[in-house]
């Protein structure tokens, strides 16, 4: 359980209340770290674009990976600037980009409100919804050893989760598994899109390295990582139906159920060498 006494300092990202513990019928007035969770507005060009319900930390990281997962931006370098502005109802990300990005935006505007479990709410057409990316190339060649190696850092390189139990966590790996950076949030998508966003910013050539993800893999968090030319995803739970499709269309290798011990490749297991076994089915 988490927990947080007054003296403790917080990781960025949380919160303290004072809470009742109760155990074994016998209850306490505590202080506990809570994860954030507040409204951002991003904002292209002044233009209202969406609201996503986050976690207010590594904000230019995710303004930046927002634009390039979701297509709005094709090169880091087409973001001229982000504004953050801290508001009572939430914070607004005013965001700098090319006219002709910002006038393409319109023409396609969802007016989608995001929440953490939803990357969806709102979307007015079927082309909005199932976006297909370009396929990916390349990517890195790894066998189990290398992925048993980034998901045994995974754990300690989550102080939010760690304080709060309440947040999702997308990790960079590189090809030999060493995790060169994580990103956490409330809600899967944003850390998968800070994730991105710090990449970027960080140099990291995605042909060598690859995802891992706290949570399932559905649709939304292949169809991002696909965008930002990220070749395999491994989550530590399962992926969905649409999920495998999309990776196996846009040739990324997909891994759910990852563990120490166990993993299932789900599509383009050409980028994992493993010995072959009989599996009793």
């Amino acid at each position: 359980m988490s927990g947080a006494s007054a003296s403790v300092e917080l990781p960025p990202g949380a919160a303290s209340r004072e809470v009742e513990r109760r155990r074994d019928g016998i209850g306490g007035r505590v202080r506990d770290a809570i994860a954030e969770e507040v409204p951002i507005a991003l904002l292209y060009n002044d233009r209202p674009h969406v609201v996503m319900m986050a976690t207010p930390h590594d904000l230019e990281d995710f303004a930046l990976g927002f634009s390039l997962s979701e297509g709005i931006l094709v090169e880091a370098g087409e973001l001229e600037a982000v504004d953050a502005q801290a508001l009572l109802e939430g914070i607004e990300l005013r965001l700098r980009v090319p006219p002709g990005r910002a006038d393409a935006l319109e023409e396609r505007r969802r007016n989608l409100t995001g929440r953490t479990s939803c990357g969806l709410c709102g979307a007015q057409a079927l082309e909005d919804a199932v976006r297909q990316p370009a396929p990916v190339r390349g990517g890195p060649q790894i066998d189990d050893a290398v992925l048993r190696r980034a998901l045994a850092q995974l754990h300690e390189r989550q102080p939010l989760n760690l304080a709060t139990g309440a947040t999702h966590a997308a990790a960079w790996a590189r090809a030999d598994g060493t995790l060169a950076l994580v990103r956490e949030d409330v809600g899967r998508h944003n850390a998968l899109d800070k994730l991105v966003g710090a990449l970027v910013r960080a140099g990291e050539e995605v042909e060598r390295g690859f995802l891992v993800v706290t949570s399932r893999a559905s649709y939304e968090m292949v169809q991002k990582a696909a965008t930002a030319g990220i070749a395999l995803v491994a989550a530590i739970s399962a992926p969905t139906a649409l999920a495998i499709q999309l990776a196996e269309t846009t040739g990324v290798t997909l891994i759910g159920f990852a563990r120490r011990e166990s993993h299932v490749v789900y599509t383009h297991p050409r980028r994992i060498s493993a010995r072959q076994e009989e599996v009793p089915s």
